[in-house]
């Protein structure tokens, strides 16, 4: 017995660097633990492509939390781009010092429209790319309220379901650039022509050539399902996938879709529909092929335990809040169009520890973004985000 468990201490040592053990087999009749399955190391090398009104600036966060946790380094956006050159196709010298540091980046998830070749100049052979989809019709509301001021489809147009009603009478083409959260943005972010055609062909092969690049498409609808897959597929650990909703807005700027709103939206943006169907197919399928409905309900429910638990250590109000009750102007989320982005506030009496790990939690994408170029590129200059100098003194 004492070589057994010798052998048994000495099995779970090696595994130190946060490998996990994914399935122990269990025998129903007896309900001991027998041998652990393969071991798995956690995934270093991760590419997230990172869509626009998809509750991915949830999923940037949760991110660039794993990377400080192991020390990663991460592909951030060169000089005072706050994007990887967004809405331009990417190209690998829009990484800062892509020049000096090569291949050797372990995340890359900031915004850019996705090109293959050179995202791969940047990560290493064996990175595993995700991205995150939604439900067009909700997508196609939040992106009319919060790029209003910007689209010249939306400011023309009086409200989403006006706009809905004849959007050929407010969408240029030509305006591509500034028209492309309008229609397909999902399909424009994946880096093909979201003008394109509605053709079945044409369709089949990009969805071909998305599930060779991708080795996981997530959905934002269900996002606590989503957490779980990916925490699977990564050999995370269940805090390495804990959040708190980013970059959400308050209900009172949601406008009300009509029913025939909702059916045009369907024809308007049929390449993002069909895009969606297929890869929200394709996530249920991965579900019950690898953790199986019953694990996964009850992994959702630990995550969501673990994040009431986080919520209650660190938050004042439990619960998000508008900008104008956010009392630390540094944690104040980028505001855009007609929105009412939320953030929130801090309990004052935190231990150092705690705090830190709070207000990574709660820190919105820039300042976050901002805050990682300062430590990783120390003698490059401050990003000008025009925002508070507040947040600085975080780790300072």
């Amino acid at each position: 017995l004492f070589i057994f468990n010798l052998c048994l201490g000495l099995i779970f040592l090696s595994g130190f660097f946060h490998m996990k053990n994914k399935n122990y087999i269990i025998s129903k009749s007896h309900k001991e633990l027998l041998i652990p399955s393969t071991p798995c190391r956690a995934k270093t090398n991760v590419m997230f492509l990172k869509t626009h009104k998809t509750a991915s600036s949830t999923v940037l966060n949760i991110m660039f939390r794993f990377a400080e946790r192991y020390n990663l380094t991460i592909a951030l956006p060169a000089g005072q781009l706050v994007h990887l050159g967004y809405p331009k196709t990417f190209l690998a010298h829009f990484v800062e010092e892509f020049q000096a540091i090569g291949q050797n980046y372990n995340i890359m998830c900031n915004h850019l429209r996705f090109n293959p070749s050179e995202v791969q100049k940047v990560m290493a052979a064996n990175t595993t790319y995700f991205s995150i989809l939604r439900n067009p019709i909700p997508l196609l509301e939040s992106s009319y309220v919060y790029y209003k001021d910007d689209v010249p489809a939306f400011r023309i147009s009086k409200d989403v379901n006006e706009y809905l009603a004849s959007p050929m009478k407010y969408y240029y083409p030509t305006d591509y650039k500034q028209n492309i959260y309008a229609r397909n943005i999902m399909w424009f972010d994946f880096g093909y022509n979201n003008n394109a055609e509605d053709n079945k062909k044409y369709i089949q092969a990009v969805l071909k050539e998305i599930e060779q690049n991708f080795h996981l498409i997530l959905i934002a609808d269900y996002f606590d399902e989503s957490m779980i897959l990916l925490k699977h597929t990564l050999c995370w650990d269940l805090d390495d996938v804990i959040y708190f909703k980013l970059n959400s807005r308050s209900q009172d700027t949601v406008q009300t879709l009509t029913p025939e709103s909702k059916e045009r939206i369907k024809a308007w943006c049929s390449l993002d529909w069909k895009l969606y169907l297929h890869f929200n197919q394709s996530f249920w399928r991965r579900i019950e092929e690898t953790i199986g409905l019953e694990e996964l309900e009850k992994e959702v429910n630990h995550l969501r335990m673990r994040q009431k638990e986080l919520m209650e250590t660190c938050l004042l109000d439990q619960e998000a809040v508008g900008k104008d009750h956010i009392k630390n102007k540094a944690l104040l989320p980028f505001q855009s169009g007609a929105t009412n982005i939320l953030g929130y506030n801090l309990k004052q009496d935190l231990d150092n520890r705690t705090l830190r790990t709070c207000q990574k939690m709660v820190m919105p994408e820039l300042q976050y973004t901002s805050y990682l170029y300062a430590v990783q590129h120390p003698h490059k200059k401050r990003k000008q985000l025009g925002l508070p100098l507040l947040w600085t003194s975080f780790q300072e």
